[in-house]
């Protein structure tokens, strides 16, 4: 259970991140965010995805615009704004920082166990 716990808690502690990338690419609508989000492994259901996205929104990271569909009523695309990339990019940083600290503390780890 412990493990389960921090895998989930590892993930929700991407998901911003990820989701700020995906949409730095360019004008993207939300079902096409999850697409991303699975094919990354990284799954993620709308009810997890709207809650993000209007808290990204409201803190001036993402705006979006409504786009008429050829199937169905129009359509919410986000993109991100240039408070948002300051952010992200920070996060890249942020991102390797973490990604030395991780495979730093694990070099030698298997030679220790034999």
């Amino acid at each position: 259970m412990i493990a389960e716990n921090t895998q989930t808690q590892m993930r929700k502690g991407i998901l911003e991140y990820c989701i700020l990338s995906i949409i730095s690419k360019g004008e993207i609508y939300a079902s096409d965010i999850i697409s991303e989000l699975k094919r990354a492994q990284l799954l993620v259901v709308e009810g997890t995805l709207y809650p993000l996205l209007t808290r990204l929104k409201n803190n001036g990271l993402l705006s979006y615009n409504w786009q008429e569909s050829t199937s169905g009523p129009p359509r919410k695309y986000y993109q991100i704004t240039p408070e948002g990339q300051e952010v992200l990019e920070r996060l890249d940083n942020t991102w390797k920082e973490l990604v030395y600290a991780v495979e730093t503390s694990l070099q030698g780890r298997n030679e220790s166990k034999n």
